[in-house]
């Protein structure tokens, strides 16, 4: 490795973000080497694999200039339809998780007329969708959680080679698909731009409210998917639980370098942001601290994250402010 390139990787956020999260890792492990068993390993690995579905949809709605407030309230409406279908009306788990995936998809399109046609707020009208989906959740099961039996869920509690759940390993999947998306691919150019500057977007042939319809429905989609998967794990389907897991989302996607105002980031910091989120959760809680320290820990770093981003951006701001200056000056010599 050169210098320029070695400088290239001390700079990197992806870098910096790896360097922190080991710091965890040891810290926590010199607490309690229990930190790092098996056993251990393998719940944190099962608890990032409902986080980690759930942000690939919110990194892909954030680096295009959108958000989403009902996505958690999305995920276990998700899990209760699931459970409906298959309990209820006796349908096999295959075409119940395809019926929901459907629906989630009607839903996050829903959310792109109201915020793309209608002219609606986002915060707004996805606080409206996750007070309905919260409604809906209560009145379909009648405010109890729906058990599933475990025969109709057997791969969400099953693990591959003894170590890894089959989740987390659906959670790699998915991310290497969204990454190569966002990276190798047109569509994934279309959204780095809608996000950076739509102006610029709509004068090179996009249409950025249908890219972002497009993005509703893929975050409907994962936070859908994630429901089924945290009801093939729990084998129950709750209305009301998961409260956190949409702010972790954000907050691992923006400490990923996901630009909270679109068209900067990717899936390797959303995933290192995932690993630097739970790995922390999960050592507050081996300190059997109360579970009100995870939560403010979780606003904490998202408040950190937040800064970091917009510090970021008034330098991105100043940067191009300053590049035509300095060509004019270029110009003229």
């Amino acid at each position: 490795m050169n210098g320029h390139a070695l400088k290239r990787l001390l700079k990197a956020k992806e870098f910096l973000l790896i360097i922190i999260t080991l710091a965890i890792i040891v810290l926590f492990y010199c607490v309690n080497k229990n930190y790092l068993s098996t056993d251990s390993l393998r719940g944190i690995m099962q608890a990032m694999s409902i986080t980690g579905i759930m942000s690939i949809g919110v990194a892909y709605l954030l680096i295009g200039g959108g958000i989403d407030l009902a996505t958690s309230l999305e995920c276990l409406f998700a899990g209760v339809l699931t459970a409906i279908l298959i309990v209820k009306l006796g349908i096999s788990w295959p075409v119940a998780c395809l019926i929901t995936l459907l629906v989630s998809a009607f839903i996050g399109w829903l959310n792109a007329v109201m915020i793309t046609r209608l002219g609606m707020m986002p915060f707004i009208s996805t606080i409206a969708v996750s007070s309905v989906l919260t409604g809906v959740n209560l009145a379909l099961t009648n405010s109890q959680n729906t058990p599933i039996p475990v025969e109709s869920f057997w791969w969400g509690g099953g693990t591959l080679a003894k170590i890894f759940p089959v989740p987390f390993v659906i959670m790699i999947v998915l991310l290497l698909i969204g990454g190569f998306i966002l990276k190798k691919t047109q569509f994934g150019r279309n959204i780095y731009l809608v996000g950076g500057n739509q102006q610029a977007a709509r004068l090179s042939g996009i249409n950025p409210a249908r890219v972002r319809t497009y993005l509703y429905i893929i975050n409907a989609v994962m936070a859908g998917f994630s429901g089924i998967v945290l009801a093939s794990r729990m084998h129950t389907a709750s209305p009301s639980s998961l409260s956190d897991a949409q702010m972790d989302a954000i907050t691992a996607s923006v400490l990923g370098g996901i630009a909270f105002t679109g068209g900067a980031g990717g899936m390797l910091g959303c995933f290192i942001g995932i690993l630097l989120l739970n790995f922390f959760s999960a050592g507050l809680n081996m300190l059997a601290l109360e579970s009100y320290w995870s939560t403010i820990s979780s606003g904490v770093l998202l408040v950190i994250a937040l800064t970091v981003d917009y510090l970021n951006e008034r330098s991105r701001e100043r940067l191009l402010k300053t590049k035509p200056a300095i060509a004019a000056k270029e110009a003229s010599k």
